[in-house]
């Protein structure tokens, strides 16, 4: 991927797929003025990606502002992109791409506004990088769970209400709904008998079992189903229930579209919301003035400066092969797996020893916060170090500071 070349570039461009492979960036040409004019009418202002996100982000929590979540969606492109990068090499057994896992996760980006709180002193491409990359984990596990799991096996993990919704979302009446619903009933009633269990690949009923399955519906359908339907063979409730399957899978997991699509016959235009004429009349200069006083503050430097320090001595009081894994993980990119080839040794051990390693880089920048910061270590700040830790180890192994690095050499 072509890293984007200036603030404005980095606040109105989106990425653009070609063969599952970084394109192109896309310009936006509207967010692309608004941002030339935020710069020309404030030349004080730092040119700093954390400067204006933080600016963008205010003023979309202020007022909602359509046009402050169009700036950080593009800002956020690249977090998302090397997100889905990262999260789905540890999947490799799965069929999907890293656009289909960009997409995915991408949509989630009012949520990750939401949920990003500048006082904690975590960045917003650092909190979303997190977040995305949780996003795509999750979705790829409950993918891998549902791809292995046979048809029987996930009909009898489905709650009721989840199959409802299932047959309702696949265009299914209310008469036919009930019939599959009773079907389903008699199917978890007969064949849990004979399930293994924890099993996920549960064998297809025999022929035993669907008599058994048949006979049942057919004595429930009396009084179950309104007006009562004719007598149902075992083929016929066979095929009920592997189409409801099907209508499951779908319904669990859907084909995702992001904004960030281009429009049907518009190559250089996406699907977003239209922004206003006048980006001016959103621009708070005393806002502006306000964020500038934060980024040039000299307090911030320093605790920067103090977790660094740290974390950096936390870091060196790791074993050699603990500071091993964790440069092959973050400077090289490489999966657990491969790590264990590499220094031949078992996967689980590397990921018991890459464990242990965050964990005592977590408590040091826990002890450093309460101590430096006075911060009781709740729930909520836990979350939001580990954030931080991520970000830490992410920047020292890929970007290192160059005065960091003096220090360490």
């Amino acid at each position: 991927m072509r890293p984007r070349q200036d603030i404005i570039e980095s606040f109105s461009t989106f990425i653009q797929f070609s063969d599952d492979c970084f394109s192109r960036w896309v310009p936006d040409p509207k967010l692309q003025r608004s941002m030339r004019q935020c710069l020309t009418k404030s030349p004080e202002s730092p040119a700093s990606g954390n400067f204006w996100a933080l600016y963008w982000h205010k003023l979309w929590r202020g007022n909602s502002s359509k046009l402050a979540g169009s700036h950080l969606s593009a800002y956020l492109q690249e977090a998302c992109y090397w997100a889905a990068q990262k999260t789905i090499s540890s999947f490799k057994s799965l069929q999907y791409t890293v656009s289909d896992c960009f997409q995915t996760s991408i949509i989630e980006t009012p949520k990750i506004l939401q949920g990003f709180q500048p006082v904690k002193g975590v960045s917003l491409n650092a909190y979303a990088r997190v977040v995305f990359s949780n996003v795509i984990r999750n979705v790829l596990r409950q993918h891998q769970e549902v791809d292995i799991c046979s048809n029987w096996a996930l009909l009898s993990k489905v709650s009721q209400k989840r199959f409802v919704e299932a047959l309702q979302q696949g265009g299914l009446g209310t008469e036919t709904i009930a019939r599959y619903r009773l079907a389903w009933f008699c199917f978890k009633q007969c064949h849990s008998l004979h399930k293994a269990a924890g099993t996920r690949q549960l064998p297809k009923p025999d022929k035993a079992i669907w008599q058994a399955i048949s006979e049942l519906y057919n004595a429930e359908r009396q009084t179950q189903l309104t007006p009562p339907d004719p007598a149902c063979s075992p083929a016929t409730l066979e095929t009920w229930l592997a189409k409801s399957a099907e209508l499951i899978r779908s319904y669990l997991y859907p084909a995702k579209t992001s904004l960030n699509l281009p429009k049907s016959g518009w190559e250089s235009t996406e699907l977003q919301d239209d922004l206003p004429n006048n980006p001016d009349s959103t621009l708070d200069q005393s806002l502006l003035a306000e964020l500038i006083a934060q980024e040039e503050t000299e307090a911030r430097q320093s605790q920067k400066a103090q977790m660094n320090t740290a974390l950096r001595k936390a870091l060196v009081r790791l074993d050699v092969q603990k500071q091993q894994m964790l440069r092959l993980y973050y400077a090289k990119g490489l999966t657990q797996q491969q790590i264990a080839q590499q220094l031949d040794i078992k996967q689980y051990t590397v990921s018991r020893r890459l464990r242990q390693a965050r964990e005592a880089l977590l408590l040091a920048l826990a002890n450093w916060s309460q101590t430096t910061l006075h911060i009781s270590p709740d729930s909520n700040v836990i979350r939001y170090i580990s954030t931080a830790l991520e970000e830490w180890l992410q920047g020292y192994y890929d970007h290192p500071d160059p005065d960091l690095s003096e220090r360490s050499s």
